[in-house]
């Protein structure tokens, strides 16, 4: 790893150098210093602090055990226990300690470390959604014990968000480390990192996964937007290293995907989801405003391809969003715009029985802060039918057209005075130590769920400096490579086939793994079970468990996102050493009873190494007959 001393001298640097506005952040310090200003400051200081207390290392105060560098999603351990390290939480979360490094903070430098050697390590642990070798699909696994080992438990995946997040923030470093010529070190420690994950994209981002929230199985608008953010980025990172990266060739099939599939043009929206068995919901979501904020470029434009937060089709989806919690939440008071009122994950949302969310809250301000310096950058409001009854709501009179001027800078200032509504919604609510729970009760406002989420803090940090006109690097949403525009015709559902070229960075402290030759097999069973139950496979081989018949070796959980009405197709797709044959059974769980099914133990055939086939099986559960 780079040594702590040269990022120390770097760091230092960069924060006196005044480095070119191109490449660091763009800051612009709101004025005034009113009630709500105070507030927002002094929680911002909690939130870094309270994120920090929730990383192993030397700050984790809250988490005891926890390898360093490894985020823990909370320190609730009981109704519920997220402690647990996410990939996506991380990802997010580190982003913006990277943004908080660049904007001076040098004293992350030692954090950003830890969380480099903890995803090296991670990258490779072999878990119930694969393994990097060969494949890579192990990169898809959303969660892992905090000591960096692997989550055996029935889960939501794979979930294909992690893998993008993470190159995106490891690529958020970068530009630091060009403008004090530490770029021969980025190549040997970052760079193999990244490429790991975007070869994970570039090869999966066409094939179905777990949405953010971890419960529709489909193809998810945040997922989708910030895969197509992580190739370009990557491709242009490639080019300053004068290396290559091929999979991010698949950036405008991802752009033509987004743009083609998920707006709503009967209810004005744009939708979480495409491709999911949740036939229930409307697909009214704060999906897509998580994902506008996320692949936010203060440089660019508001008719750019990836849905930044000026796009008339974000603006008309954030009306519509947050209608949808007005009557919903008896908190709100059925508040009319433009009041701003507090906000949950979708309407639909039955966990805990449905209550605001702080972190979506804060993006439904943080969102629009974006899109008022956006606005301000082209100097011009353009107003279109799609976006009109967003700024009725602000401005009653106003009509389509263009808008210049004072005209322009009162409508944006109700649209900042907006933002601020949703701050104000929720710091009421907030304990008097500024904790932020994950969420609040609909009535009564009380913190509910997980205490002190580290998400919940981390999305109040980038809230707060986009308020205060603080922008991070520009990822590249401007360039040319971002807004490649295909035709219907050229849309297709391509991929990158990264098999064979994974590679553990054991530069950044990563175990080197053995290379055999695998090939795939995809085990897949029909089990008809009630609410609670789960099919586990155990096989007699390494990683089906090793040993059949023997509940101490149930390690890999079926998946069920093939599961519909008519076929309730449970599946596991996974790459095992070529050319042997592998004895295998399914299991039932059922609460803390495990059911072996009965019958002669199944065989199969694991293709031949460098065949290029996958072996598919069509099994029934042979459930005991009472």
């Amino acid at each position: 790893m780079l040594s702590l001393a040269i990022l120390t001298a770097s760091f230092l640097a960069l924060a006196g150098a005044g480095a070119s506005p191109a490449s660091l952040p763009v800051v612009a310090k709101r004025q005034g210093a009113d009630a709500l200003s105070t507030f927002v400051a002094q929680e911002q200081a909690i939130s870094v602090k309270g994120v920090l207390a929730n990383i192993g290392g030397q700050n984790s105060s809250l988490v005891p055990g926890a390898h360093p560098g490894a985020v823990v999603a909370s320190p609730s351990t009981v109704n519920p226990n997220y402690f647990y390290t996410w990939t996506r939480d991380s990802a997010l979360t580190y982003t913006m300690l990277i943004d908080e490094l660049l904007f001076g903070d040098v004293s992350l430098r030692k954090t950003i470390e830890d969380y480099t050697t903890a995803q090296a390590i991670l990258q490779t642990v072999t878990n119930p959604s694969g393994s990097l070798w060969p494949a890579g699909d192990g990169l898809g696994e959303p969660k892992f014990y905090t000591n960096l080992t692997r989550y055996d438990g029935t889960w939501g995946r794979p979930q294909r968000d992690g893998p993008a997040l993470r190159a995106i923030a490891f690529m958020t470093l970068a530009p630091a480390l060009f403008n004090l010529n530490e770029t021969a070190a980025y190549m040997q420690f970052y760079w193999p990192l990244v490429l790991n994950d975007l070869r994970y994209v570039g090869q999966y981002w066409n094939q179905s996964g777990y949405d953010l929230w971890e419960e529709v199985h489909g193809s998810s608008f945040f997922t989708i937007a910030n895969q197509h953010k992580a190739l370009v980025q990557g491709a242009l990172l490639a080019q300053k290293l004068n290396t290559t990266c091929k999979p991010c060739a698949q950036a405008p099939q991802l752009l033509c995907f987004l743009q083609s599939n998920f707006w709503n043009s009967s209810g004005g929206y744009l939708t979480a989801n495409i491709n999911s068995n949740q036939v229930t919901r409307s697909g009214i979501n704060a999906d897509p405003i998580l994902a506008s904020i996320s692949v936010f470029d203060a440089n660019a434009s508001c008719n750019a391809g990836d849905f930044q937060p000026c796009n008339s089709k974000v603006l008309a989806t954030h009306k519509v969003f947050v209608d949808s919690f007005r009557n919903l939440y008896p908190i709100n008071k059925n508040a009319t715009a433009p009041n701003a009122v507090l906000v949950g994950r979708y309407p639909e949302d039955t966990y805990y029985n449905g209550n605001p969310w702080p972190l979506c809250t804060f993006a439904a301000a943080e969102v629009l802060y974006d899109a008022v310096h956006q606005i301000n950058q082209t100097g011009t409001l353009t107003i279109d039918k799609t976006s009109l009854a967003f700024f009725q709501d602000l401005s009653p009179n106003i009509t389509v057209g263009n808008y210049t001027g004072a005209t322009m800078t009162g409508i944006l200032k109700n649209m900042t005075t907006y933002a601020d509504g949703f701050i104000s919604a929720v710091q009421p609510h907030l304990p008097s130590n500024g904790s932020i729970s994950e969420q609040f009760n609909a009535t009564t406002g009380e913190s509910l769920s997980a205490s002190k989420l580290t998400w919940s803090f981390a999305s109040f940090v980038t809230m707060a400096r986009r308020r205060a006109g603080e922008y991070p690097i520009s990822w590249g949403a401007w360039h040319p490579l971002a807004n490649t525009k295909m035709t219907a015709g050229q849309c297709k559902a391509s991929s990158y086939n990264s098999t064979g070229s994974y590679t553990p960075v054991v530069a950044d402290g990563a175990p080197n793994i053995t290379k055999i030759c695998s090939s795939e097999v995809i085990f897949s069973c029909n089990a008809s079970t009630e609410f609670g139950q789960n099919v586990f496979l155990l096989g007699n081989v390494t990683k089906l468990g090793g040993q059949l018949n023997n509940t101490d070796k149930i390690i890999l959980p079926l998946n069920t996102g093939n599961i519909t009405s008519d076929n309730p197709q449970w599946y596991v797709d996974i790459w095992l050493a070529a050319g042997q044959t592998v004895g295998y059974q399914y299991v039932l769980q059922n609460g803390s009873d495990w059911v072996f099914e009965r019958g002669p133990v199944r065989t199969v055939k694991v293709p031949a190494c460098g065949s290029g086939k996958l072996v598919r099986t069509s099994d029934s559960f042979r459930f005991p007959s009472s």
